[in-house]
């Protein structure tokens, strides 16, 4: 009998998403967890899926067309940017999205046909980009992907999103802002002084959504102790919303010493909300909780807290 509970997917395929050795977002992460997962002994205790690579079908789910057939064209051509400058259109970026996205939906099939409760995806969390548009390192918003294929796949009326990287998950939000069954809940630094510059207190959903959003900024230099005397919050909303399934971007950028960004995060905060959300998990969505690792551009803060991530879901 299998009594493992969490998946963690990894492979070279998944590896493949990033922009080079010049830009913030190189392809050295997923390795590096790697190498401190197996010293860790975490692979020992989880099961090892290999990436899985989607279809265009599985993109519109959330992206328009147009886009999606922009981003296949720039990627064959290899040149110039799919955003304002942040996201470079390498040869072969469609095909590594396409592997992230794919990777997400077998994550979350596993989830939901096989009884498996849980996984970790290190590479996704891709919450920047628009339906129509990329943004911010972002080429397909897998977050968002997730949640219409939880809808339209599964009959998943009502999910939870949290994410506590560094930066506004704002694809996510605007995108779903007006929907009263996504319950968003997104801590972060103050968008005065980081990209993209959303996710004020204010911003609590549209219409009849009002109050199912919540936006978190928190002052450059906050800590563990600013992130606890918050996180209270974040729970109430989910338990309010009582969700059948739970998203969660765990970007380690919000962790001490990242190189874009101010916030001074430990690897007990993730630890904590890891902790807590599967809990939640526990109690609402019969366990269902799906991890992405989110943003992070040091290496060790990238190694140590996705792996303070993984031991929890053990």
């Amino acid at each position: 009998m299998n009594n493992k509970h969490l998946t963690v997917y990894w492979g070279e395929e998944l590896g493949r998403y990033g922009f080079g050795e010049d830009h913030p977002l190189g392809r050295d992460r997923l390795a590096a967890f790697r190498v401190a997962a197996i010293s860790a002994g975490i692979n020992r205790s989880v099961e090892i899926a290999a990436p899985m690579q989607c279809n265009v079908t599985d993109l519109i789910l959330f992206h328009e067309p147009e886009y999606v057939q922009r981003v296949e064209e720039q990627s064959a051509a290899g040149k110039g940017y799919l955003d304002c400058g942040d996201t470079p259109a390498y040869p072969g970026i469609y095909d590594a999205g396409r592997f992230v996205v794919g990777t997400g939906l077998a994550a979350i099939s596993r989830i939901m046909e096989h009884n498996w409760h849980r996984a970790f995806v290190p590479i996704g969390g891709l919450h920047h980009a628009r339906r129509d548009s990329a943004a911010g390192f972002s080429v397909f918003n897998d977050c968002g992907i997730m949640i219409e294929a939880l809808r339209h796949r599964f009959g998943i009326a009502r999910v939870a999103y949290v994410d506590i990287d560094a930066h506004h998950g704002d694809g996510v939000y605007y995108a779903f802002e007006e929907d009263p069954d996504l319950a968003i809940a997104d801590i972060h630094e103050d968008g005065r002084y980081l990209y993209p510059g959303t996710g004020s207190d204010n911003e609590d959903g549209k219409g009849i959504a009002r109050g199912t959003k919540l936006n978190i900024p928190l002052a450059p230099g906050s800590t563990d102790s600013d992130f606890l005397h918050a996180w209270s919050r974040i729970e109430s909303l989910v338990e309010g919303h009582k969700p059948e399934f739970i998203i969660f971007q765990a970007g380690v950028d919000s962790m001490d010493r990242d190189p874009l960004a101010h916030l001074r995060f430990s690897v007990a905060a993730h630890a904590h909300a890891t902790r807590r959300l599967l809990k939640l998990a526990n109690k609402y969505a019969s366990g269902r909780l799906l991890v992405y690792g989110g943003g992070g551009y040091n290496l060790n803060n990238v190694a140590n807290g996705w792996c303070a991530v993984c031991k929890e879901l053990i």
